[in-house]
């Protein structure tokens, strides 16, 4: 039965069939997500040959590894974004996707996350943001809204959250686009962007939680998670004319940025081949 169900899904081909079902929690939007990013490799025709995904530790980081057939890394937690930044350098030619988690990717990695945009490397990063430590028991994290409820947070989450994709803009990515689980083709033309850009490219994801963030949050349903993020989202054309009072609670969803800056690894290749030069050394390395 098994077999039939996923001979007639169209992207198969791009899942390692052996992982399958998956071991995400019923109603998880992590399975959106790699429909979003399949699609996405599908309609550019991408070889996954000529991919490497990455991925560090959590439950967003089973969405690459191991349901992506393609090359992978799972890495230790917090570390993703240097893993693809050596494997980048070390193979120019590849692209290099990172998805995983805000708790990974914002947390434990987040200085990674900054300073890899500040760089500029040409690397893709989707970041799969579900508000909470969903794989260790549902915790409070960066991410959580103020107000919420988690299991170290009973009463309610006195901080306020970390927003990424204004960070991860304003430190000097190339593209930067936010969007949730309920704008799934939005989601997959960012992402189609984000593979094209030359640069450090961000697609934050909104994604639900139901097990440890919204049955906490009185939304135990999937389904009620995803009419909240409906009925909270707001383009970013509309925030801009907004007040910080009017956007508390509110989701900023659109392209935050979308330029052209030098790109790290080819700034390297610059360097090294300007050494070589200027110490007479040109033609005995290939560079990186």
């Amino acid at each position: 039965m098994a077999k039939e169900i996923y001979s007639k899904y169209p992207l198969i081909k791009y899942l390692r069939k052996e992982a399958l079902p998956t071991a995400l929690c019923p109603g998880c939007g992590g399975g959106t997500v790699l429909n979003a990013f399949a699609n996405a490799v599908d309609q550019l025709k991408i070889d996954p040959k000529d991919l490497v995904v990455v991925s560090g530790i959590g439950c967003s980081a089973w969405i690459a590894s191991p349901y992506f057939l393609a090359d992978t890394l799972h890495t230790t937690h917090g570390r993703a974004i240097a893993f693809a930044t050596g494997v980048k350098v070390g193979l120019p030619d590849k692209k290099v996707v990172v998805i995983s988690g805000d708790g990974d990717l914002a947390s434990i990695g987040g200085n990674h996350l900054i300073h890899a945009a500040r760089r500029n490397i040409d690397i893709t990063v989707i970041l799969v943001n579900n508000f909470i430590y969903g794989m260790t028991g549902g915790q409070v994290a960066p991410t959580t809204p103020f107000g919420a409820k988690t299991t170290t947070s009973p009463y309610r989450n006195i901080e306020h959250p970390l927003q990424i994709s204004e960070t991860v803009a304003a430190a000097g990515a190339s593209y930067v686009a936010r969007w949730t689980t309920a704008h799934v083709y939005q989601l997959i033309e960012s992402i189609k962007k984000a593979l094209q850009v030359k640069g450090f490219s961000l697609v934050e994801v909104i994604s639900q939680c139901p097990v440890q963030f919204g049955r906490r949050n009185q939304m135990k349903e999937p389904a009620e998670m995803l009419r909240w993020y409906l009925k909270n989202s707001v383009p970013i054309s509309k925030a801009k004319n907004m007040s910080p009072e009017e956007l508390e609670g509110k989701f900023v969803i659109g392209e935050f940025v979308n330029r052209e800056r030098p790109e790290f690894v080819t700034e390297l290749n610059k360097l090294i081949d300007e050494v070589q030069e200027h110490f007479g050394l040109k033609g005995e390395s290939d560079g990186v």
